[in-house]
């Protein structure tokens, strides 16, 4: 993005609970005129535009700096508008939705023709979900059409869950904010794919397999293997020559501008073995920061590191809210390197492991083992 075209961003505070009307009309005005604003979800703030004005689409991957490979999700206010975006509806999104939304749930369904190549990445398949923040539905009901929109960060940068954040990546890229406080969830939705021959995350996020499966039982776990596109016509080969099935697939993502090593195993070798590459990184004059749990705060508190606690593990769903947050503040302190522990994978905690995993690279230290492995 050049000088030129810097644009004035403001940041507008809005009741979560009760959004202003007249709030939300002025960024409904901007979003039909072909514009984008930034709005909070339960998960993290999205950066929006109208699902139907590729135009207004482009100016998406223009403010984050995004790849046409990586698609957007459409944001819905009620279960009918599904039959605007998705065709051959299958039964199982209808007892999902009647249970999930709105909420952290998204589905991957066959692509309706109205829907623009921009937001599919040029697939044949489209992901759709019903936010549940207030002001992420009035929004969509005050436009009168979806909101497409990935998360309101640069591109691979950690997401954001405040509204600071967002200003902090996108300020001079996007011309409106709107500031309802700090995201519940705290990590992307779940994205389910519906049209493959059993129901497979794509990412896991702030609906768990154990909870999916309670509706679905045979939805399988993330694969973790690397999702390729392959060309089509020429209209949409542009964005399908190397397309993601869902956002948040690439090996590393929801990244911090500094290294993360991340360590899994038992918790004390995991205590052990980072306090080991603390001492000896500040030895050599770095700066760390260490990103763990309450219950490992008293093994830290006399290392030197800068030492952020996320919660307790044995609340996966408090971990899951504080993770981006986390990673922002050792960020922005100016750590040249953040060593983060891993957490169980039950309920959030495959959430959390899949941030943790693309943060880091899709590089984990196994203390256990003393090894590098790259799932």
């Amino acid at each position: 993005m050049s000088q030129r075209d810097y644009i004035r961003t403001e940041v507008v505070v809005v009741d979560a609970a009760r959004p202003e009307p007249a709030i939300i009309e002025r960024a409904a005005r901007l979003l039909r005129g072909g514009g984008v604003v930034v709005f909070p979800t339960e998960t993290v703030y999205g950066l929006g535009a109208d699902v139907f004005q590729p135009e207004a689409l482009e100016r998406i991957f223009a403010a984050k700096g995004r790849p046409y490979s990586d698609p957007l999700i459409a944001h819905i206010a009620d279960e009918g508008a599904l039959e605007l975006l998705a065709t051959d509806i299958p039964e199982q999104a209808r007892r999902l939705a009647s249970v999930f939304w709105p909420g952290p749930l998204t589905l991957i369904l066959p692509r309706g023709p109205r829907v623009p190549y921009l937001v599919t990445a040029g697939l044949e398949t489209v992901a759709v979900r019903m936010p549940r923040h207030p002001v992420s539905l009035a929004l969509i009901r005050a436009l009168g059409s979806p909101i497409a929109a990935p998360s309101a960060n640069r591109f691979m940068h950690v997401s954001p869950t405040t509204a600071q954040h967002a200003l902090a990546d996108l300020a001079g890229r996007v011309p409106l904010i709107l500031d309802g406080g700090s995201c519940e969830v705290g990590v992307e939705s779940t994205v389910l794919d519906l049209c493959s021959e059993t129901p497979v995350i794509l990412r896991p996020g702030g609906v768990s397999l154990e909870a999916l499966r309670s509706v679905v039982p045979d939805v399988q776990p993330p694969r973790y293997s690397k999702v390729g596109g392959t060309a089509q016509a020429e209209e949409k080969g542009q964005w399908a020559r190397q397309a993601q099935q869902s956002p948040g697939q690439l090996p590393t993502h929801y990244a911090p501008a500094v290294p993360l090593l991340l360590y899994d195993g038992n918790v004390v070798s995991m205590r052990e073995v980072m306090l080991a590459e603390s001492r000896q990184r500040q030895a050599q004059g770095e700066r760390v920061g260490v990103l763990i749990a309450d219950e490992d705060v008293a093994a830290f508190q006399h290392s030197g590191a800068l030492v952020h606690s996320l919660g307790s593990a044995a609340n996966p769903a408090q971990i899951a809210s504080s993770l981006f947050n986390g990673l922002r503040t050792l960020e922005d302190a100016d750590v040249q390197v953040i060593l983060c522990r891993n957490f169980d994978d039950g309920g959030m905690g495959l959430a959390i492991r899949d941030r943790l995993l693309k943060a880091a690279g899709g590089r984990v230290i196994e203390v256990d083992n003393e090894q590098i492995y790259y799932p």
